[in-house]
């Protein structure tokens, strides 16, 4: 019988990764584009803090299943 391919652990993390910064990219670039109204703190945490967050969440999850 055939040995199933062993996925990457990693795979999972870096498919959200890559969804995030594509994101935060383009809500980024939306929001300087069109020279949003939106005070300066709301989009540092729209565009930092929020990524941020997720990624730290991910990474917690990630290191909690080994």
């Amino acid at each position: 019988m055939e040995e199933a391919k062993k996925r990457s652990v990693l795979m999972p993390w870096l498919i959200g990764l890559a969804i995030v910064v594509v994101a935060d990219v383009w809500i980024a670039y939306q929001m300087f584009a069109t020279a949003c109204q939106a005070p300066g703190f709301v989009q540092a945490i729209v565009v930092v803090l929020m990524p941020t967050v997720y990624l730290v969440l991910m990474y917690l999850t990630f290191k909690s299943q080994k």
